[in-house]
């Protein structure tokens, strides 16, 4: 299909950053989750910590039609880099390029994943409204403000101040309730009554989210092995009802990788229509890098006693400069595991459904 007619509605501060003849489309994020609001289908939202993985998972969309967001969490990529060595910039160049390179058009998100603020300090809430400004700067056309560190009062008073210049711009935003923990759980679920008190203060305060992040037992991360992964899919489809009918808003499901596909499968039908991604594609590209390149990264982070995925930003320069060989592994790996998961999302044939929406109401 010919996307060409999907340029207008890029947003004025992404299309400032794409260089003639460059085919990519980021489109805002609002128009896109409200246009698949009524189809039982999920945005894959990717969480790119490596770049090598961006041309597969371009290519499963373009030959699905599926419609992709490709973001970074504010640990990831903030002002100074984040673990990934990516800022703001540095991370839309990067998709901006291999778009050019796959000759990619099919509609897509930049989507600023966990804006946190873990409390009400000045610093906090000045880092978070920094780390905003340059995604705007940047090109991002969706935003994600994560104060569910907090109480919902100070969650939605926070929330809606850090808002304004996104709901100026009229561009996407996720919002969040009951902390998302590193560890899934059964305990300390979101609840049908948090979600709506915060909709509720952010309604009266002109916030009007497209999604709402919540505590369902997922968690960030790989699983470990044998452990138990409990997804409570009945909560979320009351959570969903509760807040999507006088609100408008539908869920953003977190730390989905080591979910079984068939699991994923019944995601869209209790409301979910965003679906992170993040360390699956770090486990792609661990998996073909060069080994030895693999093993010093191993080396330093047991060294450092953090996880490996510190190790990103240390050796970054090599990592994005490896042979072409295992550069081709990452990228085929890649596309394998994106191609199942759009399909597990029932996302393919998203982006003409948002393309109709939007020359429907132009």
């Amino acid at each position: 299909m010919d996307w060409t007619a999907m340029k207008k509605f890029v947003p004025p501060n992404a299309a400032a950053r794409i260089p003639a003849g460059n085919p990519a489309c980021p489109v805002n994020g609002r128009d896109v989750f409200r246009a698949l609001s009524p189809h039982k289908v999920i945005v894959m939202a990717c969480n790119i910590r490596i770049p090598g993985v961006i041309p597969g998972i371009m290519k499963a969309a373009q030959e699905l039609g599926a419609v992709v967001a490709f973001e970074l969490a504010k640990t990831e990529g903030n002002v100074d880099g984040g673990y990934t060595g990516m800022n703001p910039q540095l991370f839309v160049d990067t998709i901006l390029s291999y778009a050019k390179k796959a000759n990619f058009s099919v509609p897509f998100v930049i989507h600023g994943d966990h804006i946190t603020v873990k409390n009400t300090s000045d610093k906090e809430i000045g880092d978070a409204r920094a780390l905003i400004d340059a995604e705007l700067a940047a090109g991002y056309t969706s935003f994600a403000i994560d104060a569910s560190f907090n109480p919902i009062p100070d969650n939605a008073r926070i929330t809606a101040d850090l808002a304004g210049p996104i709901r100026d711009r009229g561009l996407g935003l996720e919002v969040e309730v009951g902390e998302i923990k590193s560890a899934g759980s059964e305990s300390n679920l979101s609840t049908v009554e948090e979600a709506v008190e915060l909709m509720e203060r952010l309604s009266a305060a002109g916030v009007a989210p497209d999604l709402l992040a919540i505590n369902n037992g997922s968690k960030h991360g790989n699983y470990l092995e044998g452990e138990k992964i409990f997804i409570d899919l009945e909560r979320t489809g009351q959570i969903h009802a509760a807040v999507h009918g006088k609100f408008g808003v539908d869920i953003a499901q977190h730390g989905i990788t080591g979910t079984p596909l068939h699991l994923i499968g019944r995601f869209a039908d209790h409301g979910i229509r965003k679906g992170n991604v993040g360390t699956q594609w770090q486990n792609v590209a661990h998996a073909n890098l060069p080994p030895d390149l693999m093993q010093r990264m191993r080396d330093w982070a047991k060294t450092a006693g953090k996880d490996i995925k510190f190790a990103t930003k240390q050796f970054k320069k090599e990592i994005d400069a490896v042979p072409a060989p295992f550069a081709e592994k990452i990228e085929q790996a890649a596309y394998r595991e994106a191609a199942e998961l759009f399909k597990a999302f029932r996302a393919g044939g998203t982006a003409k459904i948002v393309a109709d929406r939007l020359a429907a109401s132009a």
